[in-house]
């Protein structure tokens, strides 16, 4: 089996960023990157898949400047056998992104993609339902288990209703959630084996021009401070005053 495993190079999800004075973009000054929670977990699964079979190929895809090497390598300590960066200065919104994949997915002609559901920096949840429609694969989304079944993946995924369970021949597309796994930390070992792993760089195959645009970026507005009521009553009344009953 070969899994494909795109992930994004973001900001730490737990850093505090800022707007440029300008608006033109955020201030990144001193910030640290890491890999897309949602793509670590992507690959964390695609590592397990591969410890339960040694068959297995893990391929990891970042698509971005040349920074995106420290997530690549970071991928390849986990365990992922190789890694490839499209390298590009573009601007990609989700359709470009998809595009750049659809292409990579058919030369490489994975069995399975495996990538997390959204990127914790735009939160679009797009690219992996657009590559899906793309290549014409059939897809599951928000993923909480993932099970070989033969030639097809058994996919629990998570739904306003509950929990559905499909069965997906190959090759199809899985977006992972929160709930798959933990990823594993990381030994010495694994990142000096992560070193000697090949990574391919490579240019953009589609070059597609984006279809949306950022205007400006601005911090959300202050939270006005919270009311303390004495009572009940007191609660009833602040709300009809708002409007709210």
């Amino acid at each position: 089996m070969k899994i494909l495993v795109p992930i994004k190079r973001v900001v730490d999800p737990y850093a505090k960023v800022k707007p440029l004075p300008d608006g033109t973009g955020i201030d990144t000054t001193g910030v640290k990157f890491d890999i897309n929670p949602f793509d670590e977990i992507a690959v964390e699964e695609a590592v397990r898949m591969k410890e339960r079979d040694a068959s297995t190929e893990v391929i990891v895809v970042s698509i971005g400047s040349g920074d995106a090497e420290e997530q690549l390598r970071k991928a390849l300590a986990i365990g992922a056998d190789r890694a490839i960066l499209i390298e590009t200065s573009a601007e990609l919104d989700s359709p470009g992104v998809a595009a750049e994949l659809a292409a990579l997915a058919i030369e490489l002609q994975p069995d399975v993609i495996l990538m997390g559901k959204q990127a914790t920096d735009d939160d679009c949840n797009q690219a992996g339902q657009m590559l899906a429609a793309k290549l014409g694969w059939p897809q599951a989304t928000f993923a909480c288990k993932v099970e070989p079944c033969g030639n097809a993946l058994h996919v629990t995924r998570e739904t306003d209703t509950g929990d559905e369970t499909l069965e997906l021949p190959f090759p199809c597309l899985v977006t992972t959630d929160l709930r798959l796994n933990e990823p594993r930390y990381i030994a010495l070992p694994g990142i000096i084996k992560a070193r000697s792993k090949p990574l391919d760089r490579r240019p953009a195959a589609v070059n597609q021009a984006p279809r949306t645009r950022t205007t400006r970026y601005e911090a959300p507005a202050a939270r006005p401070p919270g009311r303390k009521v004495a009572s009940v009553d007191d609660l009833l009344v602040a709300l009809k005053e708002r409007g709210v009953l």
